[in-house]
């Protein structure tokens, strides 16, 4: 209980899981003892069946409700339940003395006051701990940093809350102990007793009286584990039907008070004022300070009581008599109480996933198991959470039907359905299956012979438990999220009940058949620490869960679903079910069934058993008998004389129980005259009464005569086969002299086929036995006829159909170990000793120093004839190769060019084997000294081609001249001088690259092919420098232009469209279009074509050329679309209403109509249409293809790659969108913007306006978006529109132009913004101080007259640049001029002194004056506010002044470099 428990749960191993095959899955009984030596070491198995097998969910869910039971969570852990009844303990001992207890905190971390407790008893009590001062190794036991003086504040928090409960329990004198009363820190937390057994308030069914009983007078079937009725009838604990065990007498604690001397009253005289008297002193004065207790009404002096009260307590107060008797009452044991509420299978799953999504804040779906898991756990094991679930656990699927169909049943199967009626794995089918032994048993007993369905939510749990009778039990999930499985194999079972009881000793006291009531959980680490194996899996639907004989199992569910289980035997749990009676017998509890009653039924029908079952019937039965005789002979030396027959097969099992130890009589009882009604099995005669045994009477359903022939008819049954089997056992047991051949084992065989026995496994290893020995004898055959098969092939490293003497004699062996003989086995041996001879004639010879060729020949040709593969005569053979050898290694050096490393190695090699002679060790000798140098040189080649950094080209071509003169082919140093011819290529292309502008590709195909060269050549980190420079200006312009999650390439954003239109028309467009186009030589249909071209071309003129091309198709594509979607627009029947938008369908209610391409949207279907703003043009999200950020930020992309001096096909690109940028601001200058229209009236365009509502083959639209018509514009105009809508920079000239073209429609609705933008317009254009007109002067006059002043002062501007000496960038840096710092208050009070007219019309307003010198020039200025605000003067033509915070520029750059405003570079550019 010290040892704190891991703060995170650990998932134990998974159990094992089976995937039958169809043919396996037809036999449930004979798989499931398939599987049982491996799933039986782990408890619990699953089974998932095959494909394709899911049976119809059957269960009438109209009909199906149920009451569930609630749990709370930290109440089911054993270990938590522990320091929950130890704190309400402590808080009825201060309640009942009128105080409230609050638990501490230490270290910002509630105190567990449980675990301080039995520290401080374990070390010896309160007394013990504070004189040897242990109270700091408590705090570190407790898990408290040292160092910090905890033991202090436990000590006082032990004297002040436990100290006096302690005092109490162990009844000692109060007088000299501190004052019984708490005085609480503020921060405590005040607890709130769980107050366990008042909450048990849910009684059982009066018929409820044993655990899962059959009721043979009535139909219907429950469940309950309680134990026996008690008298008194107390609150019953929250359990599934549980009641209370027996009562305790109450402990009696001695109470001590103050004796004084009390005057004797005359019995039976009691006035009113005596009632009132101190029962410690006996008088009645001081009536302030007299108590009375709530409990019993007696009356105490607050002084006379130990220790003495200083005030009258608050709420309720208990005299010391009544305090005792509370305190002393025995626990109440725990149980699971049911529900108020009465669910549907609907409105239990409503609340289950709404528990569970709310819980998680997130979808049930989404909950990873893992995280439920740990989260149950965790929840359990906290006393400071308290989360209440519900579980409909036990439902009688009787009542309301199963999970799988049945025969007669209300749920009507589809004929493809059928055969699950029938089905094994049916579990209406399995428990009454012909190889269960529940068949025998006549009662319908829920939950073992008819299944029992399962409702579960979100850590519902079932806790350890393992299934009565020790059966076997199945599970099946028809549906819902997973259940989780924790399981322990049954030889275990006792180990975790020692555990479990070690580790909370308090339950068991008070109940100490616990683990039999399913009601408590342990935490599966807190078990594996104690080296108890535990397994784990997550049942999913659709899956089987099997538990086996005594394996302790529990779980919880994962979420809302619905499960199915039944118990099943099998012969194999014979012997298990009686001993599981036996250990019922021990702790008093009841049985289900009759297990002598169920063996003489089985023994009844003995002559249609299976063999397997009469098999183990018949031991059993054989035992029951014995054990039947010797209680019945030990009744008659009792005493016993009276005797009757009885047949309990027609009385109920509640009639026929064991007063004592509560087993289900069969075969006798006792009974006495003195209660008729009561009686005890012959293990209890003793605890009968208290009459003598003479007087009792045995009633017995059989004789043991009777018995006999029920144990004969079972024994002729499996005798037949316990002959056979034991023939069996005695030939596979024969030794060498005894054995049988094999034509007998083939008998046996045919007689088990005859009779019919079991598929044993027996008689499956008999089967095994049989076609070894065949397959051996079969082999023999063909080693004796040579035409065996052996497992080499022709050509491969060992001769072909040949044995190795090795192999021959474990074959041998082999044949000599079969439990039968085989004829062909002596001739074999005589083959094996044979070579053994040979063996030792080879080994004799080659002893020899030179032995003659005749003697090695005829050893050779000896063994050549015996046909089996022999180590000695490749020795012989190399014996007369020596010679040989030598001169291959003379003729190898005359030949360098030959002469490798790896032939001289394979000359060495061979020489090894070689029996040594001088000749062979000098030419061995030689050969090693060259084959040294070699690898020498070949290593230390190798070290120069991998080192790292690599060597010059000098130190290689040095290494390379001492390489010649070595008589050897060394690989190696021919790689290196390839090295080094290829190194100096690769030097002059790389100096050939560095007079012009390299491409990309070319740049990384020479340094991927660098890399690929192990010499240090110089230029490589250049070029690698310039790649690396590439590739970061690439991930710079797409993170500048591609919209985020874009799916186009930073080539296709700024390339001009090849492809216009929906998907699906592009190539009709396409083709069209080129028709009338002239043909060209270049193929520009996609993309992939004009990068292509980008990456051939040989100059940037020619780049600059096809993206012209390209622009031109892109112009007239466009043109054709746009005519196309516009003219869906125009009136047409409703019948042929247009389908547009990504959804393609017709037009309805609010539209957006795209500006470029003219195709409409609904608003729906386009994100974020509610962010567009009134009088900029809407592009759709086809015509929308990057971010179009302005040109002060492409400029520095294009100026840093000309930097790099390195083409790419995105580089032109960016190039040509520059250029048709500038051109087409160009253009824009070059033209007047009228604003009305030709007639002089302004009027709205067809479809645009959102007043006016259009009519479509489904209902009404409108526009929400007005664009510009194409008939009411001239070609020049409607062609300047779409370049600048094409281009992928955002700029003003564009945004005027647009307003001024739809304030020429929609002057209403835009006049407004058309100033604004106007505005901004004329700014953006003029850098110098703006001459407006006057006020009067407005229209079409007051803009063309703005033009023509912009263009005179654009040539000025050119004037003045071509007598500049050179290019900007050349110029000598010339000191910043900073403006003099100016708070936004000085600003503002200097634009208020300065008129608007004044400053718009004063020809003295230049550039030098102070007014302009503080306005910011910027096209967006950010309007800094503060005490300091920096600026910067433009070093290029203009002069003006900026924010440095509105242009990105910083203080420090401001000082050290040259700015050029936007302006003056775009002139630049286009000069």
């Amino acid at each position: 209980m010290t040892n704190s428990r891991p703060n995170e749960f650990i998932p134990p191993p998974e159990c094992p899981v089976f995937e039958p095959s169809w043919e396996e899955f037809a036999d449930p009984f004979g798989f499931i003892n398939k599987i049982r030596p491996i799933a039986e070491n782990t408890g619990i198995c699953k089974i998932r069946p095959p494909p394709g097998w899911q049976p119809p969910f059957a269960c009438d869910v109209d009909r199906l409700h149920f009451t569930p039971r609630i749990q709370r969570l930290n109440e089911l852990e054993a270990q938590t339940r522990v320091k929950l009844n130890f704190l309400d303990q402590i808080a009825k001992f201060w309640e009942l003395q009128g105080c409230t207890l609050k638990i501490p905190h230490v270290e910002r971390k509630t105190l567990d006051l449980y675990v301080l407790y039995k520290l401080v008893n374990e070390e010896g009590g309160f007394d013990v701990v504070c004189k040897e001062r242990r109270w700091t190794q408590i705090a570190l036991r407790m898990g408290f940093a040292p160092g910090k003086a905890v033991g202090s504040h436990l000590r006082a928090h032990y004297e002040r809350i436990l100290y006096p409960y302690y005092l109490f329990q162990a009844g000692a004198n109060l007088m000299n102990s501190q004052k019984p009363t708490l005085t609480n820190d503020t921060k405590d937390k005040e607890y709130k007793s769980h107050d366990l057994p008042q909450r048990q308030s849910v009684q059982p069914a009066e018929t409820c009286t044993i655990a899962r009983r059959a009721k043979r007078t009535e139909g219907r079937c429950f469940k309950s584990e309680q134990g026996e009725v008690c008298e008194n009838k107390p609150n019953l604990r929250r359990r599934m039907g549980s009641c209370v065990a027996k009562t305790e007498p109450v402990k009696e604690i001695p109470v001590q008070v103050k004796q004084e001397p009390v005057e004797p009253t005359a019995e039976g005289e009691k006035s009113k004022v005596e009632q009132y008297m101190c029962l410690a002193c006996g008088g009645g004065g001081d009536e302030d300070r007299l108590l009375l207790c709530d409990g019993c009404d007696d009356s105490y002096h607050t002084f006379c009581l130990i220790p003495p009260l200083h005030d009258v307590p608050k709420g309720d107060w208990r005299c010391p008599k009544c305090l005792a008797q509370e305190c002393g009452k025995p626990q109440v044991a725990f149980g699971f109480e049911q529900a108020s509420r009465d669910y549907t299978l609907r409105t239990f799953g409503d609340m289950a996933d709404s528990f569970k999504s709310d819980y998680f804040n997130m979808p049930v779906h989404m909950v990873p198991t893992e995280l439920v898991e740990k989260e149950f756990w965790r929840l359990v094991s906290t006393i400071e959470e308290d989360v209440t679930v519900e579980y409909g656990a036990d439902i009688a699927s009787k009542d309301f039907g199963s999970g799988f169909p049945v025969k007669n049943g209300t749920f009507k199967v589809a004929p493809e359905e059928e055969a699950y009626l029938s089905s094994g794995w049916n579990l209406n089918n399995m428990p009454v299956l012909d190889a269960s032994v529940l068949t025998h048993v006549t009662a319908d007993i829920c939950g073992m012979k008819l299944p029992w369905l399962y409702v579960g939510m979100c850590f519902s749990s079932f806790c350890w438990h393992i299934e009565d009778h020790w059966s076997y039990s199945i599970n099946y999930l028809h549906w819902g999220e997973p259940k989780t499985w924790y399981g322990a194999p049954g030889y275990a079972a006792e180990q975790l009940e020692n555990v479990m009881k070690n580790l909370a000793p308090e339950l068991f006291e008070s109940q100490p058949d616990l683990l039999h009531q399913l009601v408590t959980i342990m935490n599966p680490n807190v078990l594996m620490d104690h080296g108890l194996p535990i397994y784990r899996t997550n049942q999913c639907a659709g899956e089987f869960v099997i538990t086996f004989p005594r394996a302790y199992h529990s779980g919880f569910n994962q979420g809302f679903n619905f499960a199915e289980a039944v118990n099943f035997c099998t012969a194999d749990w014979m012997p298990l079910g009686r001993q599981c009676i036996d250990h019922y017998r021990s702790l008093n509890r009841y049985c289900v069934f009759s297990h002598d009653e169920m063996t003489c039924n089985i023994a009844a029908k003995a002559d249609s058993l299976e063999l397997e079952l009469a098999s183990a019937v018949q031991k059993d039965m054989s035992t029951m008998i014995q054990e039947e005789k010797e209680l019945r002979e030990q009744a008659y030396k009792m005493g016993l004389w009276h005797s009757q027959q009885v047949d309990y097969d027609v009385l109920p099992d509640e009639e026929r129980q064991c007063a004592k130890c509560r087993t289900t009589c069969y075969l006798s009882a006792i009974t006495c005259p003195c209660s008729p009604d009561q009686l005890v099995c012959l293990h209890h005669i003793q605890d009968l009464c208290a009459c003598p045994v003479s007087s009792y009477t045995l009633n017995y359903k059989y004789t043991l005569s009777e018995l006999n022939p029920l144990f004969q008819a079972v024994a002729s049954r499996a005798e037949s086969y316990d002959d056979w089997a034991s023939k069996v056992n005695e030939i596979l047991k024969a030794n060498q002299d005894n054995k049988s051949d094999l034509e007998e084992l083939r008998s046996l065989i045919v007689e088990a086929e005859k009779k019919m026995y079991p598929e044993t496994d027996l008689l499956n290893h008999l089967r095994q036995i049989i076609q070894n020995a065949e397959r051996s004898a079969s082999m023999a055959q063909q080693l004796l006829n040579g035409k065996r098969q052996t497992r080499y092939r022709s050509g491969g490293g060992k001769s072909p159909n040949q044995l190795t003497v090795e192999e021959l004699k474990l074959f041998v062996n082999q044949l000599y170990e079969l439990p039968c003989t085989i004829r062909q086995a002596p001739f074999l041996k005589a083959l094996l000793s044979r070579v053994e001879q040979f063996q030792q004639q080879s080994s004799d010879l080659l002893a020899e120093d030179m032995p003659g060729s005749s003697a090695i020949q005829g050893l050779l040709d000896e063994g050549a004839s015996l046909d089996v593969e022999l180590p000695q005569l490749a020795v012989l053979r190399q014996r007369l190769e020596q010679a040989r050898w030598v001169e291959a290694v003379q003729q190898a050096s005359e030949q360098p060019a030959s002469l490798s490393l790896d032939c001289m190695r394979r000359l060495i090699d061979q020489g090894v084997g070689l029996v040594p002679h001088a000749c062979v060790e000098r030419t061995m000798a030689r050969l090693q000294e060259l084959l040294t140098v070699c690898e020498h040189w070949e290593e230390k080649a190798h070290n120069m081609l991998t080192a790292r950094p690599h060597h010059s080209i000098d130190t290689l071509e040095a290494a390379i001249q001492e390489v010649d003169n070595i008589p050897a082919f060394l690989p190696n140093c021919v790689q290196l001088k390839d090295c080094v011819n290829r190194a100096k290529e690769w030097i002059k292309e790389a100096d050939a690259v560095g007079g012009r502008i390299p491409f990309l590709s070319t740049l990384s195909e020479l340094v991927s092919r660098a890399r690929g060269i192990p010499v240090m050549l110089e230029p490589l980190t250049r070029l690698e420098s310039l790649v690396s420079e590439v590739q970061a200006w690439k991930e710079s312009a797409a993170k500048t232009f591609l919209l985020r999650n874009s799916s186009h390439s930073l080539l296709e954003v700024l390339c001009p469209r090849c492809e216009t239109g929906p998907q699906k028309s592009r190539s009709k467009k396409v083709k069209d279009v080129s028709l009338p186009c002239k043909k060209v030589d270049v193929k520009l249909d996609s993309l992939f074509d004009v990068e292509r071209v980008l990456s051939t071309s040989k100059d940037t003129a020619s780049a600059m050329a096809t993206l012209a091309d390209v622009r031109q198709k892109e112009l007239e594509s466009l043109s054709i679309l746009r005519t196309s979607n516009e003219a869906n627009f125009q009136s047409l029947p409703s019948c042929l209403a247009p389908t547009v938008c990504l959804c393609h369908t017709v037009p309805a209610g609010p539209m957006l109509q795209c500006e470029l391409c003219r195709d409409a949207y609904h608003s729906g279907c386009v994100p974020g249409f509610k962010d567009i703003q009134a009088g900029q043009p809407w592009l759709c999200p086809l015509c929308k293809r990057s971010e179009k950020p302005p040109l002060d930020k492409v400029l520095p992309l294009l100026a840093s790659l000309q930097r790099i001096r390195v083409r790419l096909p995105e580089g032109d690109a960016l190039r040509y969108v520059i250029e048709r940028t500038v051109r087409w601001q160009h253009s824009v200058q070059q033209i007047s913007l009228p604003t009305q229209h030709p007639n002089g009236k302004a009027r709205h365009i067809s479809g645009i306006a959102s007043s006016q509502i259009l009519e479509g083959s489904k209902g009404s639209y409108y526009m929400l978006q007005p664009c510009i018509p194409l008939g009411d514009l001239s070609a020049e105009l409607e062609e300047l529109l779409v370049e600048g809508l094409l281009l992928q920079v955002n700029l003003p000239e564009l945004q005027h132009l647009y307003s001024s073209l739809l304030n020429r429609f929609t002057p209403s609705q835009h006049s407004l913004q058309s100033s604004e933008h106007d505005h901004q317009y004329h700014i953006a254009q003029d850098r110098s101080p703006p001459h407006r007109s006057p006020p009067h002067s407005k229209g079409q006059d007051g803009v063309l007259e703005t033009k023509k002043e912009k263009v005179e002062k654009n040539s000025k501007r050119r004037l003045e640049k071509e007598n500049l000496e050179g290019h900007y960038r050349d110029k000598i840096k010339k000191p910043k001029k900073k403006k003099p710092k100016m708070n936004k208050e000085r600003r503002r009070e200097e634009k208020r002194t300065i008129s608007p007219s004044n400053s718009l019309s004063d020809p003295s307003y230049s550039e030098d004056s102070e007014e302009d010198w503080s306005v910011c020039s910027a096209k967006r200025c950010q309007q800094p506010e503060g005490n300091e605000v920096n600026w910067v003067q433009c070093d290029g033509s203009c002069n003006q002044w900026f924010h440095q915070i509105c242009v990105g520029v910083s203080a420090e750059q401001a000082e050290n470099e040259d700015y050029i405003c936007v302006s003056c570079a775009i002139n630049d550019l286009t000069e």
